[in-house]
């Protein structure tokens, strides 16, 4: 099989992408699209999100230091699309879509209603990388949907039809898992 090479390419894909509300100084509060972002530690539990510096929710979460992470649904793939592309600056997106808030529990910042699950996440720390800069939130509550658990509280995220993105397209999620952690080393018994 043959290989192109591609200098300097991050093509690190599929990716989740999450709407992210974010809130000013002033209370106001934005909704934008974040296709740049991972899971970086878990105790503490830490995710990294890459942010362009003209992004309007850069500005708010380096002013309230706080963001909710709203992780969106296959219904909701229009909603990611725009507001992955209209600014903040032009046009309220949560009042054109008429989305509803859930008041944050850790933080003073709303999340999704719509969004079956929400972290609430605490500024750490900012770095300048390029056409991005590297956000490391810490996790400071995480809002799950009731209808996501079964009666031992067992998270079933295949049950809440998650999306992600690739290369500029968006993608559903299988719920039909093609293995588990530590599957390949299990003993049988």
């Amino acid at each position: 099989m043959g290989k192109l090479n591609f200098k300097g390419s991050a093509m690190l894909n599929p990716t989740p992408v999450v709407l992210v509300t974010s809130k000013n100084k002033l209370n106001k509060l934005n909704i934008f699209t974040v296709g740049w972002l991972s899971t970086v530690c878990t105790k503490k539990p830490i995710i990294a999100m890459g942010i362009r510096p003209e992004r309007l929710s850069y500005k708010y979460i380096l002013e309230s230091g706080e963001c909710a992470v709203n992780l969106p649904t296959k219904n909701m793939v229009k909603i990611v699309d725009y507001c992955g592309v209209v600014s903040g600056k032009r046009e309220n997106k949560l009042r054109h879509f008429k989305l509803k808030l859930n008041r944050g529990v850790s933080i003073s910042t709303p999340s999704l209603e719509k969004s079956p699950i929400a972290l609430e996440c605490k500024l750490i720390s900012n770095t300048p990388l390029g056409t991005h800069d590297l956000f490391l939130f810490e996790v400071l509550n995480t809002k799950v949907d009731k209808n996501l658990l079964d009666s031992n509280n067992k998270i079933h995220f295949e049950k809440a039809n998650l999306i992600c993105y690739s290369h500029g397209e968006y993608y559903s999620l299988n719920s039909k898992p093609l293995g588990y952690f530590g599957y390949s080393v299990r003993k049988n018994r």
